[in-house]
């Protein structure tokens, strides 16, 4: 199990959705500074929490434990240009990532 990068995108993650430590520490029922372990690599939780996490950030664990690297996350809310948008910036990443690979 690949854990380099989990702490990393438990951040990103749960700042996407707009929480704090704190916020996700009360969901969670852990302490704020076990959040901020996670999130500095410190330590990592275990499998219970970890499916818990995943339930409130509405993520996969595959993606955290960098299993997979793709991130799924609800468009709700914006409006189709808005959409066209978010659209146009992974495709450019993309192609970027493509021709990176390529050289």
């Amino acid at each position: 199990m690949q854990t380099d990068f989990f702490g990393e995108k438990l951040k990103a993650v749960r700042k996407s959705k707009n929480l704090t430590q704190l916020e996700l520490s009360k969901r969670l029922e852990v302490s704020k500074g076990t959040i901020s372990a996670y999130e500095q690599g410190l330590s990592y939780p275990s499998l219970e929490t970890l499916v818990k996490i995943c339930e409130i950030l509405n993520t996969s664990s595959d993606y955290l434990l960098s299993l997979s690297d793709n991130l799924t996350f609800k468009m709700g809310g914006l409006t189709s240009e808005q959409m066209n948008s978010v659209l146009q910036f992974i495709a450019t990443i993309e192609r970027a990532n493509r021709i990176l690979e390529e050289n």
